[in-house]
């Protein structure tokens, strides 16, 4: 009994610290390609995170998903691809969370059919996309004085929904193929 919760123990850093190298690499190589605008690079990078953290939560677990979902602003933030103001961090973690644990709700039951993982992707993308939309206008904007630019107002707004959505469906096409090659299905 007590060799299996430690196998599962093991099995869980094992698998949360192989997403978070994964996030890690994700957002410092996209940050690296030259693309014409802000926006551009934003879908890139947003759409790739979101499949890291898509990946977690199905593959390692609610507790997998959360950790790197919490983590994934702050390493963003490290590399210089995330928020221009620090104060945005907590808004992504918060929006992050809402993701893996909505996907961990609705997409992990066995086994999953594509339609209610699609299904379970949109709820989820149009909900990181409401949460964050929420935080940053209606609560971080006024806290700093309403100094936020536009522009980045907009990147918390749809292509939240867009890169929560392309991430998302992402891996649940390529879920399949993952399970098998990890010998968990």
């Amino acid at each position: 009994m007590q060799n299996r919760k430690l196998h599962q123990k093991i099995m869980w850093i094992t698998t949360t610290a192989m997403m978070i190298a994964g996030l890690i690499v994700l957002q410092w190589a996209t940050g690296l390609i030259p693309l014409p605008t802000k926006l551009a690079q934003q879908l890139l990078t947003g759409s790739c995170v979101n499949a890291v953290l898509a990946v977690s939560v199905l593959m390692g677990g609610v507790w997998c998903g959360v950790t790197v979902a919490a983590l994934a602003p702050v390493f963003a933030q490290l590399l210089g691809v995330g928020a221009q103001f620090v104060q945005l961090v907590p808004a992504i973690m918060i929006g992050n969370a809402v993701y893996v644990l909505l996907l961990s709700v609705l997409a992990t039951r066995k086994p999953m059919r594509r339609w209610s993982g699609i299904c379970a992707v949109a709820v989820a993308a149009t909900a990181k996309f409401a949460v964050l939309l929420l935080l940053v206008r209606f609560a971080i904007n006024p806290l700093m004085g309403g100094k936020l630019p536009a522009m980045l107002l907009t990147m918390f707004s749809w292509p939240q929904l867009v890169t929560g959505l392309l991430g998302g469906l992402l891996v649940i096409s390529i879920l399949p193929v993952l399970k098998r090659a990890l010998k968990r299905a």
